[in-house]
């Protein structure tokens, strides 16, 4: 005799398909999101952004490299040039004229207690967001699941590694960017040659953005082999090709109208600039112990090895799948040059890979979810299999958040910047006369010292041009005298031996006052020019 419990028993297990008519149009009927990608998509974007931008200007420390980028945007501005100094063509100018483009944002959000130049990284924030939304974007071109693309999404911008280096006016992130839209066009479902040309135009722009990025390339061009019509193949990596190469002589040819195209007597040069990019002096094999390159590897581990190693293991293991091999190969491309003995490694150069390893990284835990919960007998029943994924998953998951918690903690919550914030209160405040006062300090102050009256150039001075610029040297003929301050911050300080005249200033001045402790304080010294 069947019971009404057995009915009921039947009815909630069966599918929907094989349920009660009545009960099947019910399912049917309920309200489902309209464009759920999009929603997705934005989801994920806007919780990676309020990370992100969560005390975007106090944390980390502003570095040397921002504050460059940054005063080359203001001249470009200003309509100056492409740097408040001779350009000498070490990077492709095109990253900090987008960052001219943005910096009308952070003046909605700019506070005097903050160094103008941390205040800056609100700009970057877009950036952020369309590299978000084109990864996104990308995985579901790549045949992933929506879960799955939240997870690289996710992956990709709260790694503790990435909320520290995507907040900063890095030239990478701007290339990262790019870079995604090109793969994003190669992958286009359409396969249409305009779409496979403008991959191309964005591949031109990723590499005027910053150089290195040219090393993904190939990766662009295979998902762009992959996804494109058997009979026009030929034709898109023509189009790719062609587009590329248009945005990128546009560099080259801007050198030979200016005769900066050659080394000469008396001038910079692209080709000299290139050339110390590749002769400058290296950071020691990436394997070698105490090498500095290795140091920039134990940093990258320190704030996160999740994504690190577990994204270059996946490269490994999806290399062989056609629709992942795009993504893998760009992470083993950008891997076999950071292995490359001798040569340099900055710090962030990892940026270019956060994508492709968060990307790698998802796609094989789907793998490894497909496998679990699909077929193959020699893993056993299914309840031990799903049991067994269900372990690994909470294991990682436990492995994984506590850490990234405590380190996007930090970046939320500390005040990394409060030294240099409260040097340049006290320098607005307690040095008179600034427009007749000359003043060496690092990038990183240089553009706060602008706004407060100090004379771009031979008034307030990029400490390095000091030794290093001819045209700076040739401005203060008695060299330390013809200074009054020197701000001695912590990247000042990191090679005084190699910078004479940067030397000869500390060792002839007087802390006026000091600010921090220990490596990290800042201290502004007057120059006593009395005696030899």
């Amino acid at each position: 005799m069947t019971t009404l419990l057995d009915t009921a028993a039947r009815t909630t297990a069966a599918p929907i398909e094989h349920r009660p008519p009545r009960l099947r149009r019910a399912l049917r009927q309920l309200p489902r999101p309209a464009h759920p990608d999009r929603w997705i998509a934005l989801a994920v974007t806007a919780a990676v952004l309020v990370v992100q931008g969560w005390n975007i200007a106090g944390y980390p420390t502003v570095s040397d490299d921002e504050g460059t980028y940054l005063a080359q945007a203001w001249a470009v501005q200003q309509g100056h040039a492409l740097a408040p100094y001779t350009y000498w063509y070490d990077h492709p100018p095109l990253g900090w004229i987008q960052l001219a483009v943005l910096s009308w944002l952070p003046g909605l959000f700019a506070s005097p207690a903050h160094l103008f130049t941390a205040e800056m990284r609100v700009a970057i924030l877009p950036v952020t967001g369309a590299a978000c939304l084109l990864l996104y974007t990308l995985a579901r071109r790549l045949g992933l699941s929506r879960w799955c693309g939240a997870l690289a999404v996710l992956l990709f911008g709260l790694s503790p590694l990435s909320v520290g280096l995507q907040r900063e006016l890095f030239l990478d992130n701007f290339a990262v960017a790019w870079i995604l839209a090109a793969f994003v066009l190669a992958a286009s479902p359409r396969r249409h040659l305009w779409h496979h040309v403008a991959a191309g135009l964005c591949s031109g722009v990723a590499v005027l953005s910053k150089e290195t990025i040219v090393t993904v390339l190939p990766a662009v061009l295979l998902l762009l082999w992959q996804r494109g019509d058997r009979t026009t193949r030929k034709f898109s990596v023509v189009g790719f090709a062609s587009a590329a190469a248009l945005i990128g002589v546009g560099y080259p040819l801007y050198a030979a109208l200016k005769g900066e195209l050659v080394p000469g007597r008396g001038h910079v040069s692209l080709i000299g600039g290139l050339l110390f990019q590749v002769e400058r002096p290296g950071s020691g094999w990436i394997l070698t112990p105490g090498s500095g390159s290795h140091q920039t590897l134990d940093s990258w581990l320190y704030y996160d090895r999740v994504l690190i190693i577990g994204g270059l293991v996946a490269a490994l293991a999806l290399l062989p799948v056609r629709r992942m091999r795009a993504p893998a190969l760009a992470v083993l491309l950008l891997a076999l040059v950071a292995l490359k003995p001798g040569g340099y490694l900055p710090a962030m150069y990892v940026i270019q890979a956060l994508p492709f390893l968060a990307l790698c990284l998802a796609g094989a835990v789907r793998s490894a979810a497909r496998v679990a919960l699909g077929r193959p007998p020699w893993l056993g029943p299914r309840p031990l299999r799903i049991g067994a994924l269900a372990l690994v998953g909470a294991l990682a998951v436990g492995f994984t958040v506590p850490r990234w918690y405590q380190g996007d903690r930090v970046a939320v919550t500390a005040d990394a910047n409060a030294g240099y914030d409260q040097a340049a209160r006290w320098i607005r405040a307690d040095i008179p006369d600034p427009e007749h006062t000359r003043i060496a300090v690092d990038d990183a102050l240089w553009l706060d010292l602008v706004h407060d009256g100090f004379q771009p150039g031979t008034g307030v001075i990029w400490f390095y041009k000091l030794d290093l610029d001819p045209a700076v040297a040739k401005a203060l003929p008695q060299g330390w005298r013809s200074l009054d301050y020197i701000v001695s911050t912590p990247t000042l300080r990191q090679d005084p031996d190699a910078l004479p005249t940067v030397e000869a200033a500390l060792a002839h001045s007087t802390v006026l006052v000091s600010f921090g402790s220990a490596a990290d304080r800042i201290e502004i010294r007057q120059i006593v020019k009395s005696g030899n």
